[in-house]
């Protein structure tokens, strides 16, 4: 089977390619690029640098630009996937989806829409597995936005420290950052054949609300 991915660069959608790549026949990424961070369906934080790691992964990408509203967003997904089966002729739409019916529910009516199969790898899992599955696999993760934590996380990497201090906050945190606590940013996983590296960057915004900009990155060896 031929499918796409919805790819934002973070955590989630990484994982979900690996597994995806382990299964079907992956020949395309798909990321939606809005204008702030008031999207509720869509990653916002450095989407410009997924074209650094969809060069190192070797696999196109469709990009396209959207507004913040629902309508807006969904009418930009309905019209990747649409180029993406037309191009590439894919037959199932992969998203690192975990718990948010709010998004699942709005890309399973597109897919619908499209006649496209929608596979969603990381679906009820614990999220606290998942980060330690990502660290297991090698992932190399660097938060680059905070909503509701500490601004001092952003540009720090993911560790098996955090994630036992995100085990201890779950009661009122998510720890897979799905209500929007943070984001993430991949520098490097098992499909990469190059790394990202982050050359300059700057942060904007509040003590518990900020957002680590991507000024300059490039690939390199591993």
């Amino acid at each position: 089977m031929k499918v796409c991915v919805l790819y934002s660069g973070g955590k989630d959608s990484n994982l979900a390619l690996l597994k995806a790549y382990e299964e079907f026949e992956v020949v395309c990424l798909i990321t939606l690029s809005p204008k702030s961070e008031e999207s509720t369906l869509f990653h916002y934080p450095n989407t410009e640098i997924v074209k650094l790691q969809a060069e190192s992964l070797g696999i196109p990408l469709i990009m396209k630009t959207c507004s913040d509203d629902e309508e807006s967003s969904l009418k930009a997904l309905y019209d990747v996937l649409t180029k993406a089966k037309e191009t590439y002729d894919v037959n199932g739409v992969v998203t690192g989806a975990i718990r948010s019916t709010y998004q699942a529910t709005r890309f399973q009516r597109i897919c619908d829409d499209l006649e496209l199969w929608c596979f969603n790898p990381l679906w009820l899992r614990d999220e606290i597995s998942i980060l330690n599955e990502a660290l297991e696999n090698g992932f190399e993760i660097v938060f680059v936005r905070v909503a509701g934590l500490e601004k001092t996380l952003l540009g720090k990497k993911l560790t098996a420290n955090i994630i036992q201090k995100f085990t201890e906050m779950r009661n009122y945190l998510n720890p897979a950052g799905e209500g929007g606590e943070y984001e993430t940013l991949v520098l490097d996983m098992p499909l990469f054949t190059k790394k990202l590296k982050i050359v300059d960057y700057g942060i904007i915004g509040t003590e518990y609300d900020a957002t680590l900009i991507v000024k300059r990155a490039e690939l390199v060896e591993k």
